[in-house]
């Protein structure tokens, strides 16, 4: 903790740059995944192989799949974000798909028979109730991302991992123990805020019905 009081100028760009590597990468895997989880709500043969393959590509050790990366697109933050984008695709396409696939058929024929464009349903009925469901994958693709880019410090992307790698080959342990602590209070921090979001989406106008959710904390494994 005194090395977090004594060198908050070597502790803070490690931190905006670990949430710089995150937030893009929840960007780009948000853009991928959304299309994704509702396609495969629509055709439903398409579901077991397109989270067939995302399961395998998340099994992949993270430093395995960074190191397979380098080749092409060599060391540095761009292996980094193509690594991670990649990591939370399985969590963010399965909620999406659950989330749209288990809304209830007779509130969709409501919405029909009340002259509802398909635009008008998708924004006004079919978003709303997905949402929450939606969230929660976020939020574990999020918590994944954070602990996921300490290891592309190993690969010269930066952020909060570089303060581990330097006090593991310094052999110093206050050093390590503050990259810890600041990647800790980072996922609780995240962890929270997104959990208040999940609560005032759900808080919001009264539901006859919500999809149910699925936390993919337990369908889906943690890496190290």
């Amino acid at each position: 903790m005194d090395y977090l009081l004594t060198h908050p100028d070597r502790v803070w760009p490690r931190a905006v740059e670990h949430l710089q590597l995150v937030g893009l990468a929840l960007a780009f895997a948000l853009l991928i995944a959304l299309p994704l989880g509702w396609l495969i709500s629509r055709v439903r043969p398409l579901t077991t192989p397109v989270l067939g393959v995302l399961g395998v590509i998340y099994t992949i050790p993270s430093l395995a799949l960074f190191v397979l990366l380098i080749p092409i697109t060599g060391l540095g933050p761009r292996t980094a974000l193509i690594g991670l984008v990649a990591y939370a695709q399985l969590a963010l396409v399965r909620n999406t798909a659950v989330a749209f696939t288990e809304l209830d058929p007779s509130i969709l024929e409501a919405a029909r028979g009340m002259g509802m464009t398909a635009r008008q349903q998708w924004w006004q009925v079919e978003l709303p109730l997905a949402l929450p469901v939606i969230l929660t994958g976020v939020r574990i693709a999020t918590l994944s991302l954070i602990s996921l880019a300490t290891v592309a410090a190993w690969i010269g992307a930066g952020g909060l991992g570089q303060i581990l790698l330097n006090g593991v080959s310094q052999d110093n342990p206050p050093v390590i123990i503050a990259g810890v602590i600041c990647v800790t209070i980072m996922a609780l921090a995240a962890d929270g805020l997104l959990r208040g979001l999940e609560w005032i989406v759900r808080r919001g106008p009264r539901r006859s019905q919500e999809p149910v959710a699925v936390d993919t904390a337990e369908a889906v494994p943690e890496h190290v």
